[in-house]
């Protein structure tokens, strides 16, 4: 049976090097000669499934796939994943692919409620999305998921776009976001999350905390 691990003690077990935990768990991006070359590689990562018990969420382009092994709403990780990583980065080996995680990153949308406002209802009808739990997500993992963030000034709502990054390239971004014109504007929480706002005072928050461990 699987049982629950943390991101450090995921990235701490053999085989899973080139993978990040961001939201919605374990991914990495892979490098394709061609369209055909990836829907190869998509065919054999499925043949291995049934064996490890876990169903990946795989996205095809012709110039890269991109597998998450966390195929749940709330992509938590086990080690069912650490199964299921060590099978596709095998698969990769074989066919001459290697991880390129300077391409992956996961987009979150924090939507800004007053006290004692609930917008939830309204993105989930909006959006075609569900409610789970805190999060209000596409039951097919394709776009972004939505948090909510109580403040205390009443008012038009504020949104903010959370971006996960591997811990490694965290930095980086935060340092091309103020070359862009950004300014930070919070970074007492670094380095698990920098707080940004665009000139116009538009917020992102860069966050690193999902691909280290906090203990869970």
């Amino acid at each position: 049976m699987a049982e629950p691990i943390s991101a450090k003690q995921f990235h701490e077990e053999e085989g899973t090097g080139g993978w990040h935990v961001l939201y919605g768990g374990a991914q990495t991006v892979f490098r394709t000669p061609s369209f055909a070359a990836g829907v190869e590689f998509i065919r054999r990562i499925a043949l291995v499934t049934q064996a490890v018990g876990r169903e990946p969420d795989i996205d095809l382009r012709p110039e890269a796939v991109v597998v998450r092994t966390a195929s749940t709403l709330r992509g938590r990780l086990d080690t069912a994943d650490v199964e299921l990583v060590r099978h596709v980065s095998a698969i990769a080996a074989e066919l001459g692919l290697v991880p390129d995680p300077s391409q992956l990153h996961t987009i979150q949308i924090a939507i800004a409620e007053a006290e004692g406002v609930s917008t939830r209802d309204f993105w989930v009808a909006a959006l075609g999305y569900q409610s789970l739990g805190g999060l209000v997500v596409d039951p097919l993992r394709r776009g972004p998921r939505m948090w909510f963030d109580e403040i205390a000034a009443p008012g038009r709502g504020r949104t903010h776009i959370d971006i996960a990054l591997p811990n490694d390239r965290a930095e980086e971004r935060v340092a091309a976001v103020i070359e862009a014109g950004g300014r930070l504007a919070d970074d007492s929480h670094a380095p698990d999350w920098w707080t940004l706002a665009s000139p116009d005072n538009h917020g992102v928050d860069i966050a690193a905390w999902g691909d280290v461990d906090h203990g869970t």
